[in-house]
């Protein structure tokens, strides 16, 4: 339920500052690409939701090897 508010939240961010680009435009080149970055992270949360782990499963890890075991005397 949560994680439906926070991008519930997070779209109203992005809509609020969406509309404050359209009614006063960035002054320059520079603003107009700092407010993007925001934006873009908020409208992909929004969107998408959080970032999940991989869904690609990991391979288990190989059994380690066992110690050669010690059948007596050997020659050298």
């Amino acid at each position: 339920m949560s994680s439906i508010i926070v991008r519930v939240v997070c779209g109203l961010l992005f809509a609020a500052m969406a509309l404050g680009a359209v009614v006063h435009p960035p002054a320059n080149l520079n603003q107009g690409l700092g407010m993007l970055l925001p934006g873009a992270m908020l409208l992909n949360y929004a969107i998408k939701g959080s970032p999940r782990r991989s869904t690609i499963p990991k391979k288990p890890a190989p059994p380690a090897p066992t110690p050669p075991s010690d059948s007596g005397p050997t020659r050298a």
